[in-house]
């Protein structure tokens, strides 16, 4: 299974403390490393911190690509301006992100340009949200997706 973490200064903080500041150090100069018996590879990108983590069985290069591909597609739909306060003003956009990215701990798109259009597509759909969807309207909504995804 695959998950992502985006975490701010003060929850690394929490992690910082968990590590001898040696260790802290080599942690944060690396970008893929083993911690606890997962996989971890990560990415700063001005004052946001990008995880993925995954069972030490995984394949790095993998998960090294559902990173940058994660990366970018946000990077593409905040126009550049990665950091913490756009990041947060534009929240569901990145949460978006992840959905098209991973479903149920399985890769499903690591392109940036395709996650992105999806994400904008979807954003700028207008449809009625999930949680106000009838149960017809949920069902159409969810036949229009797989069919789109077995399209591919």
């Amino acid at each position: 299974r695959f998950c992502f973490d985006i975490l701010g200064h003060q929850r690394v903080s929490a992690v910082q403390s968990k590590f001898s500041p040696d260790a802290y150090f080599w942690f944060f100069a690396a970008e893929i490393t083993l911690f606890d018996g997962y996989i971890v590879v990560y990415k700063f990108v001005h004052d946001l911190h990008f995880f993925v983590t995954a069972g030490d069985d995984e394949n790095e290069l993998i998960l090294a690509s559902v990173l940058h591909g994660f990366s970018d597609s946000v990077g593409l739909l905040l126009r550049g301006d990665v950091e913490k306060r756009t990041a947060l003003e534009n929240l569901d956009l990145i949460l978006l992100c992840i959905d098209e990215i991973i479903d149920g701990g399985i890769i499903l798109e690591t392109d940036a340009n395709t996650i992105a259009g999806k994400v904008a597509t979807n954003a700028v759909d207008g449809s009625v949200p999930f949680s106000e969807q009838t149960i017809s309207q949920a069902l159409a909504t969810a036949r229009e997706h797989l069919a789109r995804s077995l399209l591919k």
